[in-house]
Formats: structure tokens, sequence, C-alpha cells
């Protein structure tokens, strides 16, 4: 007879997983993070909402999550697993050069914006402990949305993308000094020793606690370069998949397990694991097998955090709520704003870091919750503060977009300023090639090496910056313009090559370019055989599809491989390319 068995962990587990089936897919069909897909999940799913509402309905009861102790310890898997592909991606050299960032502007940050919201905090009545606990708190921002969303944006290489790395990783460093100050803070304030006495303790275990984590980081660096190169080997030598698998599984969470222990972050383990294997030969095989297990945990972390959010307690007092959560959001963004530009880095660096970062982050609900059992804080602050940080958290997706747009406005107009959307005196017989991207260079390149005059367009500020550090005839400037290609020498150009890759942006630079010049010869690239026939029917004279030319290439390569002449492959493949071209002029898509 089969034993009887609690179904609660299957039943969560299944709405978990049938949550993320249907929020993924449809929030790519939306174009919306699926960060704050999650976030609403949870927000929904959770204790506050439908699991408050459903008390006593079974059906409702059968969707929603309420074991928050339990989600919350996979979650903090999901966030190590994070940073353990983040230490995939570096090395200690890159990490190295990094630590002006890491140790002066990230412990800069996260001193200065404490003392800010420590002294906002002991304005409204709280004692000094509370105050200093509140500031700590709310000083970190969240790595796992943060990281994710650069992630998602392909930006963690960029300038701007390291710089928040940075701080991000200072502000893991300073979490044994806020877990410690806490501790002692909550001791004295019952009544354990004062004074000079005391503050010798204090410098004491803060010393003591500072020397533990120092030794579990070296222990974990020193473990990983003698022992895990050759462990991995040893495992990659049976070819057995699954074993593979759980040696990963086995390092990240062992790692994870063991700076916690010793009082730091999971994360930051997890992270000086994937920093040691990143100087091994396995790790590509590391990154594609891990990424699963990641992306599942984090979705997970995601939406823990939005079951923290009781909105019936916003509904207290919801003028406070709205005040406190953008207040903490613009006091955060002014101050690391100033750090940012403080340490020499550009204003597109700045505006897009303030805004990511000025949000609260994951570790508040750790502190808060140690802060309120050792009687620092009332149970009324923490859950208001808790409602502050995961209000600021539930923001951040938006945050993202509005950094990225931020940062491009100031890119646009530092460009302008520089001079780089200045086209210089006409020249006779001027190409203008729109795109500068790996297509648009080889192009530029093989014009210049011919002395054929072209000036090239690009919109993206950053890789004008570039480009004319480097030599190149290039400006910035929106060429889905008449009036700006008209200024570019639209008139006296021989020809315009559209190089985008963006489908829609090269439709429209065609329809501008053929409405002033209806003579002008147009060649574009296309992506496949559709966009071929709109670029067209918009008056193209002619279009290189990507695909089928290298496709041809490698025909090419084949037949003169195996024996063909070449004068009899190259009258092939041009007699292919026009009958394919003939079909496309006449709208037909099919390749």
């Amino acid at each position: 007879m089969a034993a009887a068995s609690d179904i609660g962990v299957y039943r969560e587990a299944l709405v978990f997983l049938g949550t993320a089936g249907v929020l993924i897919p449809l929030m790519a069909r939306l174009r919306i993070s699926p960060v704050l897909g999650f976030l609403v999940a949870g927000l929904v799913l959770g204790p506050y909402s439908l699991g408050r509402i459903g008390e006593g309905i079974p059906w409702l009861q059968a969707i929603t999550i309420t074991s928050q102790d339990a989600v919350d310890r996979l979650a903090e898997l999901g966030v190590a697993f994070l940073l353990f592909t983040i230490g995939l991606e570096l090395s200690f050299d890159r990490l190295w050069t990094m630590r002006r960032l890491v140790f002066g502007l990230g412990m800069s940050q996260v001193i200065l914006t404490t003392a800010a919201i420590s002294g906002i905090a002991l304005g409204f009545g709280n004692t000094v402990e509370a105050s200093l606990v509140i500031g700590a708190c709310l000083a970190l921002s969240s790595t796992a949305i943060v990281l994710q969303l650069l992630a998602e944006q392909k930006r963690l290489a960029t300038v701007a993308g390291r710089s928040i790395f940075s701080v991000l990783l200072a502000q893991d460093l300073a979490v044994v000094p806020i877990l410690f100050l806490i501790v002692v803070l909550g001791k004295s304030a019952g009544g354990a020793g004062a004074g000079a006495a005391a503050a010798g303790s204090i410098w004491y275990g803060l010393g003591l606690a500072m020397l533990q984590a120092a030794a579990a980081i070296l222990l974990i660096i020193g473990f990983g370069r003698l022992v895990l190169r050759r462990l991995f080997r040893l495992v990659a030598h049976t070819n057995n998949r699954e074993l593979f698998m759980a040696t990963i599984l086995f390092v990240v969470v062992g790692t994870s397990l063991l700076t916690h222990v010793a009082g730091l972050s999971m994360a930051l383990g997890a992270f000086l694991a994937g920093l040691v294997l990143a100087e091994t030969e396995f790790r590509r095989q590391v990154e594609v097998d891990i990424e699963p297990f990641k992306g599942m945990l984090l979705g997970l972390f995601f939406i823990s955090v939005g079951m923290r959010i009781d909105l019936a307690e916003v509904a207290s007092y919801p003028g406070m709520v709205a005040a406190s959560v953008f207040g903490m959001l613009a006091l955060k963004a002014v101050l690391i704003a100033a750090l940012t530009r403080g340490f020499g880095l550009s204003w597109p660096v700045v505006a897009e870091a303030s805004l990511l970062l000025a949000g609260g982050g994951e570790f508040a609900f750790l502190v808060l919750g140690l802060a309120s059992s050792s009687g620092l804080v009332t149970r009324e602050v923490e859950q208001f503060m808790l409602l502050v940080s995961s209000g600021t958290m539930l923001l951040t997706p938006y945050l993202a977009r509005l950094s990225r747009k931020a940062s491009k406005r100031v890119h646009k107009a530092t460009a302008l300023a520089d001079g780089d959307g200045d086209p210089g005196p006409t020249e006779a017989g001027r190409i203008i090639v729109v795109g500068y991207g790996r297509v648009g260079r080889i192009l530029g390149d093989i014009l210049k090496k011919q002395d054929k005059p072209f000036i090239g367009i690009e919109i993206d500020p950053e890789a004008v910056r570039k480009a004319r550090k480097a030599g190149h005839n290039l400006i910035y400037g929106d060429a889905t313009q008449r009036a700006f290609l008209r200024k570019c020498g639209l008139d006296e150009a021989t020809a315009l090559v559209v190089t985008m890759h963006d489908a829609s942006a090269a439709e429209h630079v065609v329809a501008a370019a053929r409405a002033e010049r209806p003579d002008l010869p147009v060649i574009v690239r296309a992506r496949d055989a559709e966009h071929a026939v709109r670029l067209f029917k918009l008056g193209a004279t002619d279009v290189v599809r990507e695909v089928l030319e290298a496709s041809f290439e490698i025909a090419s390569t084949v037949l003169q491989t195996v024996g063909m002449p070449a004068g009899k492959v190259i009258a092939i493949i041009h007699d292919e390319r026009d009958a394919r071209k003939k079909q496309v002029r006449q709208g037909v898509t099919a390749e």
C-alpha cells in the first residue's frame, strides 16, 4: 500500500514551474523583462494576496505559494548561481584592474549612503542603533535583479556594467561588518557592557570577524587553484555528463556554504568559485551546464521578493510608503551620481549607474530580520522598511529602462557637444554609409584603401566616439531624417549604402533617401527574403541578403574544393544570384 505523503511541497513546485512556463513566453512576447513578471507573480500568488484571500477556498489555495522559508532557501541559491556565472566571465587580472572601483567607489557608496539614510531615520525618532541598521540595509542594492537586467541587455562587459558590478561586489564585501555591527548593537541594547570596554570589545570582535572572512576567501582561492582544475579534469575523463553536473553543483553550493559559515554572503563564495574556474579549460562547458539551474532559481528568488510585499500594509499608510520609496530612490541616485562622477566616470555611465543602483536589495530582509530578533527595531519599523525595500526592488526593472534612455540622451548630448554630429564640408562623389557595425567598418576600410571619399553615419554615440578616435570618418546622427541626410551631402552623393542591423530603421532610411533623390543608387543589407522584397518596393537599387551571400560563399568554396574550375564556379554563383534576385524583385520570398 502506498504511503500517504504531504503534497504541499510538490504543489508549490508545480505552481512555480507553471508560472515560469506561462510568464517567460508571455513576457518575451510583450517585450517585458521576466524579472518584473516574476516579481508581480510573487506579489499575486504570495501569502499576502491570493494566499490570504484563498483561506478556506480549496481551488484558490491550490495556486498559491505559502512556504516563505522554503522559497527563501532556494532563492539564495539562485543569487549564488548568478554570481558564479559572473565570476566565470572574469579573471583575477580583470578583477585586480577593478580594485579602485570596488574598494574606492563601492565602499564610499556604502559608507556615505548608510550615513545619509541613518540621519534621516534618526530624524524620524528612531534610536541611533535602529537608524544605523536601517541605513546599512537600505544602502545596499539588489545584486540579483541588477545583474540579471544587465545580463539580459548584454551590458555586463560595458564600462557602465563593470562599474555597477564593482559597486555590487563592494556591497557584498560589506556584509561582514554590517552583520557584526547588528550583533554588537543588539548586545549593547541588552545591557552588555558600556564605555571604553564595550568599544574595545566591538573593535576586537570586528577585527576577528574580518580575519575570519579573509581566511575563508583565501581558503576558497587556494583550494580552488590547487584542487578544482585537477578535480574537473578527473571528472571530465569519465565522459559522464551527470557526474560533471554534480561536481559543478557541489562546488557552487559548497563554496557558498563556506562563506556563509564565515559570516559572508553565499553569493560571494559562489563568485570566488567562478573566478577560480574562469582560468581553467572547463569554463565554457560549466557555463552551459549551469544556465538552466541559474535561470530557474533566480526566477524563484524574484518570486520570493514579490511574496514579501503586503498590499494591506501599504494601504494602511500609502502616502508614507510612496514618499519613502521615491525619497530613497532619489537620495541614493543623487549620492551615487556624485560619487561616480567624482571617480572620473563619464556622464552616460553616471546616469546609468545612479538609477540602476538606487533601489534596495535582498540583504535588507536578512538585516531587518536579525535586527528585529535582537530588539534593535520594532516589528512595525521592520515591516515598514521591508515594504520600502521591496517597493524599490519592484521598480528596478523600470529604473533599468529609464537608465538606458537617460544614458543614450547624455551620450547624444556629449557626442553633439564634441562635434561628432558635424559631417564637415561636402566632398564631390562622396559615398554615404549608414550603419557602422561590423559590415560598415569593413566596407569603410575597403573604400579608404581605394581612396573613395565616404562618410559613415551611426546612431550609437559610443561607437562613433571610438571610431573617430581610431581615425574613421564617422558622425553621429539619425539617417531616417531627410534633413540630416541633406546635411550629410545626399544631393552630391554618388551612392548610399545601408548596412544597419535594424530592419525597420533600414527601411525608413531607404524611404527618406528615395524621397530626396530618386536617381541615387541605394544598396542595402537585408536580413531575409521578406525584408529584401520590402526594400525593393521602397526603391532600393540593389539588396544584399546576408544569409544568402554566406551560402554562396560556402557553395563556391565547396565546388572549388572538389575540383571544379574557379571560372565555372563564379559563373554558377552569378547565375544563381541573378535568378534569386529576380524572384525577390517580383515579390517571391521562397528561398
